[in-house]
Order: structure tokens, then C-alpha cells, then sequence
């Protein structure tokens, strides 16, 4: 997908802008792929093998707790993933993340190697979270 910033010289303007960074990897044979969209003060993540919007968690650092606050906005409450990834993602980065996590939660390991490469793609392109 193209990168959707802004072309201005104006730092105000490229920072208020909304940017597109897409990336995919094979794990467990299977081809996941990852869709972030970067806006001022956070970011949305998404992460699926087909284009399904299937749930929808956010979360962000509060003052009063060192663990992120986090709610699901659209999905079944019974799946904790996205929950727990844009938890973890907030503290980790101090925004606001949005999660929609549409992959099968059968495989444990799954989860595991897809934050693990979330992770390795943030140190890459910290610039793109």
C-alpha cells in the first residue's frame, strides 16, 4: 500500500498526518499479514491472513496504573488476544493502540511469533508506530 503522509515541509502537518506501513511474514505456514496505520499519538494494528475486521481492542498508559487500560470495542469478549496485544503494545510504546487481531487462537505459539515479529518490524521502523 502507498505511504499516505504528508509532502509539506511543515513538521506540523507530516506529524498530524496519517501514514500506512504494511508488512507480511511466513509463520507456521501460514502467510500473516500486518497493517499499521500511524496517527498523532498512537497507532492501529492490524494482523490477519484475509482481509476480515473481526474484532477491535484499544488500550492506552494511565497515571494511576502501570498496566495499560485497555476495553474491546468490537468482537467476542471471550478472545483476550487483542486485549492483551494492544496492552502490551501501549506499555511498550506509551500510545494508544488499537488491535484487531483476526487470527485463530487454536496455535499458542502463533500468538507468540506474531509479537515477536511485530516487535523485530518496531525496532526496524520505529519511525512507522
Amino acid at each position: 500500500m502507498n505511504n499516505v503522509e504528508s509532502c509539506s515541509s511543515n513538521p506540523v502537518a507530516t506529524e498530524d498526518a496519517i501514514s500506512v506501513h504494511d508488512f507480511s511474514e511466513k509463520i507456521l505456514e501460514q502467510v500473516v499479514h500486518f497493517h499499521v496505520m500511524k496517527m498523532k499519538g498512537g497507532f492501529f494494528l492490524w494482523v490477519g491472513t484475509t482481509p476480515n475486521l473481526s474484532n477491535l481492542a484499544v488500550a492506552m498508559s494511565s497515571k494511576y496504573d502501570a498496566t495499560p487500560l485497555s476495553t474491546l470495542v468490537l468482537g467476542d469478549p471471550s478472545d483476550t488476544t487483542p486485549n492483551s496485544l494492544s496492552q502490551r503494545l501501549a506499555r511498550k510504546t506509551k500510545k494508544q493502540v488499537f488491535v484487531s487481531y483476526s487470527l485463530p487462537t487454536t496455535e499458542a505459539n502463533l500468538t507468540l511469533l506474531v509479537e515477536n515479529r511485530i516487535k523485530k518490524e518496531m525496532e526496524q521502523f520505529p519511525e512507522k508506530f
